[in-house]
């Protein structure tokens, strides 16, 4: 498989390895998740901003020169994004018209291997991000190409890729940049829903907040608002371990042995005197806590109590 250094101009390739180093310092940082602010105008090169998305879905900016650098897709949920085939992932064309130029710098990003940037709105206004990711296949008939995830090592040294485990690899990095995506997005939603707070104490810090499911995933919870609790570390960690129950009309109890417990002033302030207090809900009905999953989660926590 061939690498952009062979197909690209040089200054068109310092910028792409550019935006990957500035990208693996900047999103890593802030969890994968970046606002389209900081995508659009915070990448300097050589002194000039290098927006890495753009108006539309397929993207190349200006410095540039054949290629587009990043893909962006925007819908109500990233769920739509299934794995397909061998664990990659389908992006549509830029309208019906396969022949549409954005669609050919695609086409010929696929033929050539150029390495791109995926961006996935989770909430308006910020975006999860992968990279390098490739175009793995083209078809016209169903308006669709085929995104495949790779590893940014063989982009650091301009380097062929040629070992055997490279498809497997590849499916692997696909198929955990799509559970990292869907994660990030649910948390994004759940904390924009409770105003970035935690609905038990109401603590503000973001860094501190998660996004805690009623019914887990791993029990077939679904990845919806309705599903999920804007929870700071310490308040999920104690409503996951049935320390904390939430009852169906939303009112908070400890569990009695915790209550009867003495220690320092975290028990007392943290966890005990959060009991019989309401849950602070969000302000749109239908992002509220679906009570029949409430139910089934205080049902549990009775039983243990």
């Amino acid at each position: 498989m061939l690498h952009l250094i062979l197909v690209e101009d040089s200054e068109s390739h310092r910028i792409r390895l550019a935006a990957f180093n500035w990208l693996q310092k900047i999103a890593v940082a802030n969890e994968y998740v970046m606002d389209w602010q900081d995508l659009s105008k915070s990448f300097i090169y050589k002194g000039q901003v290098i927006p890495l998305i753009g108006p539309k879905g397929i993207w190349k900016p200006k410095g540039i020169r054949k290629y587009p650098i990043s893909i962006a897709t925007v819908s109500n949920s990233p769920y739509k994004d299934k794995i397909i085939g061998n664990n990659t992932l389908s992006y549509s064309y830029r309208g019906d018209d396969p022949m549409h130029p954005d669609n050919i710098g695609l086409r010929e990003a696929k033929r050539a291997q150029i390495p791109l940037i995926y961006l996935h709105q989770v909430i308006k206004g910020r975006y999860f991000v992968a990279w390098p990711v490739f175009v793995v296949d083209d078809n016209p008939s169903a308006l669709k190409f085929t995104i495949s995830v790779e590893s940014g090592e063989v982009i650091n040294d301009e380097k062929i890729l040629s070992e055997p485990s490279a498809q497997y690899r590849r499916e692997y990095q696909t198929r955990e940049v799509i559970v990292r995506l869907h994660q990030k997005s649910f948390r994004e939603q759940v904390l924009k829903a409770y105003r970035e707070h935690c609905a038990i104490c109401n603590l503000k810090h973001r860094s501190l907040l998660d996004a805690a499911h009623i019914i887990p995933d791993s029990e077939g919870g679904s990845p919806v608002v309705s599903n999920g609790l804007s929870l700071c570390k310490i308040h999920h960690a104690a409503y996951d371990q049935n320390i904390i129950g939430i009852s169906p009309d939303y009112k908070i109890e400890v569990r009695e042995d915790i209550l009867e417990e003495i220690d320092g002033p975290m028990l007392r302030y943290g966890l005990q005197e959060t009991h019989n207090k309401q849950l602070i809900l969000p302000r749109s009905l239908e992002l509220r806590p679906n009570q029949e999953w409430l139910d089934v989660r205080y049902q549990r926590f009775k039983k243990i109590g």
